[in-house]
């Protein structure tokens, strides 16, 4: 069991790692606008996208947790502190179809994601910032590694991936939704 959801959540990680880098390029040299089919596609559905994300990470962490028994770093606490609420946020605001609650959700996933940042620098191998290298507060060091995939996936490198793709999501429908 615990092969089978490390394969689909680390298929989920690359495809979320394809998506962002393609949306990122098309970002940034085709510039979408509110009028083109994918600007108004994505006016529409970002926060629905981004509300299944941050699902999948929710329950991918839960899987980890309560079902593999990986207990949780310090570091992942505080990144579940900022990817948990997402879930509850973003399904309201898409049932209510309200497109206020995006910079509420945007500051979230930035948060989590400057976490996920000094986590992933810290597990690959970077000079921690703090005197306590290996954040065991909760009793786990934040360098234990549970998951490592094609030599690079690992746990905190799902949560960015995840906090990466809500920022560029949401990040471009609120632009889009601006420019109508």
């Amino acid at each position: 069991m615990l092969n089978a959801a490390n394969q689909i959540l680390t298929f989920l990680t690359i495809l979320a790692q394809v998506i962002f880098a393609a949306g990122l390029v098309y970002w940034l040299f085709f510039r979408p606008r509110p009028d083109s089919a994918i600007g108004q596609w994505l006016s529409r559905q970002g926060i629905v996208l981004a509300f299944w994300i941050s699902l999948a990470a929710v329950l991918g962490s839960l899987f980890y947790s309560e079902i593999a028994g990986f207990k949780p770093c310090e570091l992942c606490w505080y990144q579940r502190i900022f990817m948990y609420p997402q879930v509850i946020l973003l399904g309201i605001a898409w049932l209510k179809k309200e497109a206020a609650i995006i910079r509420y959700s945007l500051t979230l996933a930035a948060l989590g994601a400057t976490f996920s940042l000094y986590h992933n620098y810290i597990s690959l191998g970077g000079q921690p910032l703090t005197a306590c290298a290996t954040f065991t507060t909760v009793g786990v060091s934040c360098l234990q590694r549970y998951v490592f995939e094609f030599g690079y996936i690992t746990i905190p490198l799902m949560a960015l991936t995840a906090f990466a793709l809500i920022i560029l999501i949401l990040g471009a429908q609120k632009i889009l939704i601006k420019k109508n």
